[in-house]
């Protein structure tokens, strides 16, 4: 199946998918904010998580579904797919490693998946308290 956009969208159209400050990202941050616990976005900490709750040494992951293949929602790519599998399969891989190393450090590591988010905020919420609060 050939792609139904011209190179040109589609560079556009993948150059506006962000990698930081997810909408997902912001509705948890502001929550945590408003809530006054303590978090790091985006710390330049080993894994590289997305949050990063200090009082407790918690690691929190939020998953985009497709980039990160989710065993829920995550459909195959329709074009290109030589690509983009290798590169899915490594982003796993690379999860997999970083959280191993994390937890080896003593971190707790919690992975959330974008459609939690969107789907069952509350629960997202108490499994990110259980381990943010002394």
């Amino acid at each position: 199946m050939t792609d139904n956009l011209t190179k040109e969208q589609r560079s556009r159209t993948m150059s506006r998918i962000r990698s930081k400050w997810t909408s997902q990202e912001k509705k948890i941050h502001n929550y945590l904010k408003s809530n006054k616990i303590k978090h790091k976005m985006h710390p330049k900490i080993n894994g590289k998580p997305d949050i990063f709750l200090s009082n407790t040494k918690t690691a929190v992951f939020l998953h985009g579904c497709f980039w990160h293949k989710c065993p829920k929602c995550y459909k195959k790519p329709k074009t290109n797919k030589k690509y983009w599998v290798a590169k899915i399969e490594n982003n796993v891989k690379r999860d997999q490693k970083n959280s191993k190393s994390l937890k080896k450090l003593g971190f707790n590591v919690i992975h959330i998946w974008e459609h939690s988010v969107k789907d069952k905020f509350e629960s997202v919420l108490k499994r990110i308290l259980k381990y943010g609060q002394n």
